[in-house]
C-alpha cells in the first residue's frame, strides 16, 4: 500500500461528495510548520513533479538529517495549499511563527474549522504555543490537534510525548475547545504524519492525517438566521436602486419580508440580481444585489434580516481584543471600528483598567474591553454569527489596523429601541403637498456660492407654493452641530447629521436645500444612500479656487493665509469634487438667479415639482 492513503473505514466517498476541512498550522519559530505541510503534500502524492524532483535532488545533495528545513527540500513556502485524501478535501493555511507576525496568524484563524498547533518535542509547550492557542480559541476554532513534532530528536520517547500532551491539556482546559487530540510526529522523517511508523508502535492513536479526516466539519452558515450585509448601494440612474452585498448567513428569497437593521424598517424582496440574471434565492456565501419593492432607507453597513430573527441594535458591547498595532493602546487615541460593512468612530475602554486610567495593551496581547460607537449598529455576538461579530479597530491617525476582536455581549439600552412606524406614508404626504420631498445637496469650495444659490432657489420655490427648508452649514454649526470641530472625522459627522435632518424632512414631504462644503465623496454618498430613491440631487457648485479666494465673503481665505485657520478646505485640506453630479453649476458663467433657474428645471424634469 506504499503511496496510497487508506480510509479509516467504510466505503470511499465519491470525489465530488467529499467535504472540505479548512485548517490552520501554527507554532513557534522552527517548530516545523512548513516542513509538515511539505510532508503532507509529498506523502499524499500532490507535490508537482518538478517540486518532487527538486526535493529528491536536494535530499541527495544535503542528506536527510542535521540540515536546516529549507536545505532538506521538504519546506515549501505556503500561504494556502490544497490537498485531498480518499475521504476528504483539505485547505491548509501556514502562518509565520515569529512573534511579530502573530497578526497574520489571527487573520488565518478567522476562516478555519480546525488548527494544528505544532510543538517541538525538545522544547515542549512555550509562551508562543500558549499565545497561539488563545488566539485560535478567541477566533472561534473549536477543534485542535497538538502535533508534537521532532519526536525523532528525543529518540521517540513515549514519556517525553506524554509529558507535553499532559502540560498542554492542563493549559487548554481553560479555553473554549471542544476537542484536543495530541499526536506524536516527525515531519522530517514522515513518522505518523500520513503513515504509521514502527518507531511509534507504542502510540495507539491516529496518524495526523487520520485525525484530520475524523474532525467534524460544522459549516452552519446556511442554517443560521438571514444576515445580508449591504456593501454598496447600486444606483446607476434614478430608475434603479439595488443593495449589493454578500449573504453572510442564512437564505433569502424573492418575495421574503425583511427588516433593515438597525433602523427597523420593513420591506419586501422584489428581485435578487446577479451578473448571470435574476435568481429566486441566494444563500450564505453568495454575492448578489437585492432590490426591494418598497422605498425604504438602506445604507452601506446596514443588514437585511428576517423580521422574526433580526439582529439586536446596539451602540455599546463587550468584546475580546487581540492587539495588533505597533503602537500600544492609548485611551486618548482616536480609533474607528469596522464591523460587518460599517465603519464608525469608537471609544475603547479596557475591562482591566483601573478607575480613571486604562491599562496598557501591547502587540500580541489579549484583553477584554467595552466599546461604545457613535451610532447603533446591527449586532450579533461572534458565537452566534462570526461574520457579524468579528471586527477590526483602526488607528485614525495612521490608518493602520490596531486590533482584531470578537463581539461578546450587547450592553446598554439601544437594543430595545426600534423606530415607530409612520402613520402617514411619504406618498400620501406628496399627494397632499402637490410635490415630492427630498434633499437638494449643494456642494463646493468655500466661497463658491452655495448659500447664495440656495437662498435664491428657496425664494423661487416658495413663490410656487413648494414647501422647503434651508439647511446651511454655518447655521447648523450654531446649534445641532456646535460640538463638532473641523477634523476629517468631525466634518464627516457634520454631513451625516445634516443628512439625517434632510431625510426626516424628505419623509415629511419637504424639500431641503442643503448648502455644505461636504468635501468627502464618501460622506456625500452616505447621505444619498439614506434618502429615498430619487430623493437626493447632488449639485456641484463649480468655482475655481482663485475665484473663491477673490470673493472670500466670510474672510476665510484671508485667515487661512494668515495661519489663523489651518485646515480650510481647498487650502489646508482637500476637496473631492463629485464624479457624477446630477447638475453642475458654473458660477463664473451663471448668476445666482440663473443657477437657481437651472435647478428648477432639473426639479421639473425629475418630477419633484409640477411644471410651471
Amino acid at each position: 500500500m506504499d503511496g496510497e492513503i487508506v480510509p479509516l473505514s467504510g466505503t470511499v466517498p465519491d470525489p465530488a461528495a467529499r467535504d472540505h476541512l479548512r485548517f490552520l498550522t501554527c507554532g513557534s519559530v522552527d517548530d516545523g510548520k512548513s516542513t509538515l505541510i511539505g510532508r503532507l503534500l509529498h506523502d499524499t502524492g500532490q507535490v508537482a513533479d518538478d517540486q518532487l524532483a527538486a526535493l529528491e535532488r536536494d535530499s541527495r545533495r544535503f542528506g536527510t538529517a542535521g540540515e536546516a528545513e529549507r536545505e532538506q527540500g521538504i519546506t515549501i513556502d505556503v500561504a494556502h495549499r490544497y490537498f485531498s485524501t480518499a475521504r476528504r478535501n483539505f485547505i491548509v493555511a501556514d502562518t509565520p511563527g515569529h512573534e511579530q507576525y502573530t497578526r497574520n496568524m489571527a487573520t488565518g484563524a478567522s476562516g478555519c474549522d480546525a488548527a494544528v498547533i505544532l510543538v517541538d518535542a525538545t522544547r515542549g509547550v512555550t509562551a508562543q504555543t500558549e499565545r497561539h492557542s488563545r488566539i485560535v480559541s478567541l477566533f472561534g476554532i473549536r477543534h485542535v490537534i497538538l502535533a508534537v513534532n521532532k519526536i525523532d530528536l528525543v529518540d521517540y520517547d513515549r514519556s517525553a510525548f506524554e509529558a507535553i500532551a499532559s502540560d498542554y491539556a492542563a493549559f487548554a482546559a481553560g479555553l473554549a475547545f471542544r476537542s484536543v487530540a495530541a499526536v506524536p510526529i516527525s515531519a522530517r522523517q514522515g513518522d505518523n504524519v500520513v503513515r504509521r511508523s514502527p518507531e511509534l508502535s507504542w502510540f495507539e492513536g491516529p496518524t495526523l492525517i487520520e485525525a484530520l479526516e475524523g474532525l467534524p466539519v460544522e459549516d452552519s452558515r446556511v442554517s443560521r438566521p438571514l444576515r445580508f450585509l449591504v456593501q454598496y448601494v447600486n444606483r446607476p440612474d434614478h430608475t434603479f436602486r439595488g443593495y449589493a452585498g454578500t449573504v453572510a448567513s442564512g437564505r433569502v428569497r424573492a418575495g421574503d419580508q425583511i427588516v433593515v437593521s438597525p433602523s427597523g424598517k420593513t420591506a419586501t424582496v422584489a428581485r435578487i440580481v446577479t451578473w448571470e440574471g435574476d435568481r429566486t434565492s441566494a444563500e450564505a456565501g453568495d454575492a448578489v444585489t437585492v432590490v426591494l419593492k418598497e422605498e425604504v432607507d438602506v445604507a452601506r453597513g446596514d443588514v437585511l434580516a428576517l423580521p422574526h430573527a433580526r439582529p439586536t441594535s446596539v451602540d455599546r458591547f463587550s468584546a475580546s481584543l487581540l492587539w495588533m498595532g505597533d503602537r500600544p493602546f492609548a485611551s486618548d487615541r482616536a480609533y474607528r471600528i469596522r464591523i460587518g460593512g460599517r465603519i464608525s468612530p469608537v471609544k475603547v475602554v479596557l475591562a482591566e483598567a483601573e478607575a480613571g486610567d486604562n491599562a496598557g495593551l501591547n502587540l500580541n496581547e489579549i484583553a477584554a474591553a467595552e466599546l461604545t460607537l457613535s451610532s447603533p449598529i446591527a449586532f450579533d455576538p461572534f458565537t452566534d454569527d462570526p461574520a457579524m461579530g468579528a471586527f477590526v479597530l483602526i488607528d485614525r491617525e495612521t490608518g493602520a489596523v490596531a486590533a482584531a476582536g470578537v463581539a461578546r455581549v450587547a450592553l446598554g439600552q439601544a437594543g430595545h429601541i426600534y423606530p415607530t412606524a409612520e402613520a402617514v406614508s411619504r406618498r400620501d404626504r406628496s399627494r397632499l403637498n402637490g410635490h415630492e420631498g427630498g434633499a437638494i445637496w449643494l456642494t463646493g469650495l468655500p466661497g463658491s456660492g452655495k448659500s447664495t444659490i440656495a437662498t435664491a432657489l428657496e425664494r423661487k420655490l416658495h413663490g410656487r407654493g413648494i414647501r422647503t427648508v434651508l439647511l446651511d452649514g454655518d447655521n447648523l454649526r450654531h446649534g445641532l452641530n456646535r460640538d463638532l470641530g473641523f477634523s476629517p472625522e468631525d466634518r464627516a459627522e457634520n454631513v451625516r447629521r445634516a443628512g439625517e435632518v434632510a431625510r426626516l424632512f424628505a419623509e415629511g414631504g419637504v424639500i431641503s436645500l442643503c448648502a455644505f462644503v461636504s468635501p468627502s465623496i464618501t460622506a456625500r454618498r452616505a447621505v444619498r444612500d439614506r434618502l429615498p430613491t430619487n430623493g437626493f440631487l447632488e449639485i456641484f457648485v463649480d468655482a475655481p479656487l482663485d475665484a473663491c479666494r477673490a470673493r472670500d465673503p466670510k474672510g476665510l481665505y484671508a485667515r487661512a493665509d494668515a495661519g489663523v485657520i489651518v485646515d480650510l478646505t481647498g487650502v489646508g485640506s482637500s476637496y473631492e469634487p463629485p464624479s457624477d453630479p446630477d447638475l453642475v453649476v458654473d458660477t463664473l458663467a451663471l448668476t445666482p438667479e440663473a443657477a437657481a433657474d437651472r435647478i428648477l428645471r432639473l426639479l421639473e424634469d425629475r418630477r419633484w415639482i409640477p411644471t410651471a
